[in-house]
């Protein structure tokens, strides 16, 4: 029986649905109270939660596990609401439909150029994307009332056959128990599901035992003994593979060399063979050409112009920054972030499928509702099916699946599935980079030192939004993003202004993680600690000073200099410590850095605090956080891309400069857990990484680095 065979409307927010040889069915509509969706003739609902007869406690997740953690995460949550068996709980992905969209990340500036395209052709699907650090404070009420529905619906049951008040019952470790009877999950999953809902569900009052404990990940199993699929492990009978050289940013196909193995589409040649060898086999025998524009791109000076003369959006503004300046000269300082590619392990993939006039596409996609509309597109009237996949990196490459097209036109014209496979160097030559920035900085000595008015002039990009924008068919670049709290500083100063000036780059710019708090937070922390060392204050105090309004902050840089040793960070030390606020968190670190023998950055230790609110599974707040440093520290002592016209080119891992395993520095992460709503942490560590690195480096050397990568020789 499908999940549409029995469904009744409750209340107007909830579905409930089961019966005899399913179990029992909730789900809860978070979009308009009550709307159904209809994708492709299949009538789908909101986030759901299903208890199958042997009390197997399955739960749908809208969002795309990238390995972070979000199939676990999520299902912690309505699990622990309903009071289920760890043991017993599975996931699987949710479909598409009405109430998957994510609701934190519309509220964000990097959609504002999908709001037009929403209203002419986008349905709620196409807003279901994971990105941005968001995912938990979008679906976390929506996770705890689906389990709090069926406990509700279970303890009804279990009330009804032993006649007693459904407030003597409560339900634990898979059971419903009321004082020395229990039953299972199971045993009352399909009379539950007869029931109608005569009260509105309330959260438990104590937790069910999950949330806050640091649960075995859902998805580790399957990823540890090879069984996890991947988009590259899609197999489908009489399938061909292919692999594709895609036409360089206003370029063209000159010449190949032609056989039946190869075929040319709208931007591309692919080869095409029983095996994916064969294929990329094929096409290296092709030997194809392209005619591009080999001219350097003037990003600099374009950064510089935009810098000097570019007209501003006012992103942030608080007193009376030009009043407060009058008559002063404020400290300035100019810090620069370079673009920056994904450089992924995992190779970007499409598999397609046509019969007839429909078309089915497996793909990776952090986006897959407006991965579904790009495959859409390119199906060109054709009915879409598309099966969103998880995704091997956390970076964001994943927010534009260049291969479906192809994989699309080839299925199409050979009349057999076929999968798509892009090499890496031609997955950089054609990355989506992380667009980089460049601040000016301006600070105002106040009374004993404290800031007294704060000014950021930024240059930047969207990467997001305009990755957003392009996958919904719009133009490359998008609306000027601003990030959640309009690029202020975490401290109370009177006066502040942030002013930030949109470039059209030339090349394509898309999202990457941490993105763009990575980028203000380097601007923002390493320039505070110049001015607190102007002042002849220790930057922790100079910090702390500025932090009544923020203690939750305020605690998190106690904690990380208590747990490193800080040693106020004066001239020979070797520790730099940085703050961030974002994503609805909080973190200090501490960073032990000097420069090697050979000239560059070396990290020895790292210690960072951090307030994420209600604390869901402390192993992965540990595990985002130290990737996300470590994956940081990569980016920031790697060297920046080189362009030929407006590509990036090609390198491979080994010449990059990347940390090696023998230098990765000691981790430590302490979370201060509280009752705050929980907020993100996929970016956290990649935002604060570079300012305490680079304080650390200028309080032992008295160099300054105030570029990213970071690059001593030039300091």
């Amino acid at each position: 029986m499908s999940l549409t065979d029995r469904i009744g409307v409750n209340r107007r927010t909830l579905l409930i649905g089961g019966g005899v040889g399913v179990g029992l069915i909730v789900a809860i509509a978070v979009g308009p109270w009550g709307k159904r969706s209809t994708v492709d003739s299949e009538q789908v609902f909101g986030p759901y939660l299903k208890i199958g007869r042997d009390g197997r406690v399955v739960i749908a997740v809208p969002q795309v596990e990238t390995g972070q953690g979000i199939w676990t995460a999520l299902p912690q949550l309505a699990a622990d609401e309903l009071g289920a068996a760890w043991e017993m709980v599975a996931v699987e992905p949710a479909p598409f439909g009405d109430g998957f969209a994510n609701a934190v990340a519309e509220q964000q500036d990097w959609f504002a150029g999908l709001g037009r395209l929403r209203r002419m052709q986008l349905d709620d699907s196409a807003f279901r994307i994971t990105a941005g650090s968001t995912s938990v404070r979008a679906f976390e009420q929506p996770m705890r009332l689906a389990g709090a529905v069926a406990r509700t619906m279970l303890i009804k049951a279990a009330a009804v056959r032993w006649n007693v008040d459904q407030s003597a019952c409560d339900t634990l470790s898979g059971k419903v128990i009321s004082g020395s009877k229990a039953l299972g999950f199971g045993e009352l999953a399909e009379e539950a599901a007869t029931f109608s809902l005569s009260r509105t569900p309330v959260y438990r009052k104590s937790r069910g035992g999950l949330v806050g404990q640091s649960v075995p990940r859902l998805d580790l199993p399957a990823k540890s003994d090879g069984s996890f699929r991947f988009a590259g492990d899609v197999r489908l009978p009489n399938m061909l593979f292919a692999s594709a050289r895609l036409v360089p940013p206003g370029g063209k196909i000159v010449s190949y060399e032609r056989s039946s193995a190869i075929i040319e589409g709208d931007g591309w040649v692919a080869g095409v063979g029983e095996t994916a060898w064969a294929a990329e086999q094929a096409l290296k025998a092709a030997g194809v050409r392209f005619d591009m524009p080999h001219s350097p791109i003037p990003l600099d000076a374009m950064i510089d112009d935009a810098l000097a003369t570019g007209d501003a959006e006012r992103w942030f503004s608080r007193g009376d920054y030009a009043g407060a300046v009058e008559g002063s000269r404020a400290l300035t300082a100019l810090y620069r972030v370079a673009p920056t590619m994904h450089l992924v392990l995992e190779p970007a993939t499409a598999t397609a499928r046509s019969s007839g006039d429909r078309v089915e596409v497996w793909a990776a996609a952090q986006a897959p509702g407006l991965a579904r509309d790009l495959a859409k597109r390119s199906a060109e009237g054709a009915s879409v099916t598309f099966y969103p996949m998880p995704t091997g990196e956390p970076g964001g490459r994943a927010m534009e699946p260049d291969a479906i097209p192809v994989a699309i036109a080839l299925a199409r014209r050979l009349r057999r599935p076929v999968q798509v496979s892009l090499t890496p160097s031609v997955s950089q030559n054609h990355d989506h980079l992380a667009p980089g920035a460049v601040a000016r900085m301006y600070g105002l000595p106040g009374p004993e030192g404290i800031t007294a008015a704060w000014k950021m002039r930024l240059v930047t990009a969207s990467g997001l939004g305009s990755a957003l924008s392009r996958l919904a068919g719009g133009t490359a670049q998008s609306a000027f993003p601003a990030p959640e709290d309009g690029g202020a500083p975490p401290y109370a100063i009177a006066h502040v202004q942030i002013d930030a000036v949109p470039v059209d780059l030339p090349f394509l710019a898309g999202y990457m993680r941490g993105s763009p708090e990575r980028e203000i937070a380097f601007f923002t922390e390493s320039f505070v600690d110049e001015l607190a060392r102007a002042a002849g204050l220790d930057p922790l105090v100079f910090r702390m000073a500025m932090l009544g309004s923020n203690p939750r902050l305020a605690r998190c840089l106690q904690q990380a200099a208590s747990a490193s040793g800080w040693n106020g960070g004066g001239r020979g030390s070797t520790l730099g410590i940085a703050g961030c606020s974002a994503f609805g968190s909080h973190i200090a670190l501490v960073a032990e850095a000097t420069i090697g023998a050979d000239q560059t950055v070396e990290v020895h230790r790292l210690v960072a605090a951090v307030d994420c609110g209600r604390l869901i599974n402390p192993g992965l707040v540990r595990q985002q956080i130290e990737s996300g440093m470590l994956w940081a520290l990569g980016q920031a002592t790697m060297a920046e891309p080189n362009f030929v016209g407006s590509m990036p080119v090609a390198r491979a891992l080994q010449s990059l400069g990347l940390p090696r395993m023998a230098k990765v520095p000691e981790v430590r992460v302490d979370i201060i857990a509280n009752g705050h709503p929980p907020g993100g942490i996929s970016g956290l560590g990649v935002a604060v990484l570079a300012p305490a690195v680079a304080n650390a480096i200028y309080a032992g050397t008295g160099k300054r680095l105030r570029s990213l990568p970071f690059d001593p020789m030039a300091a």
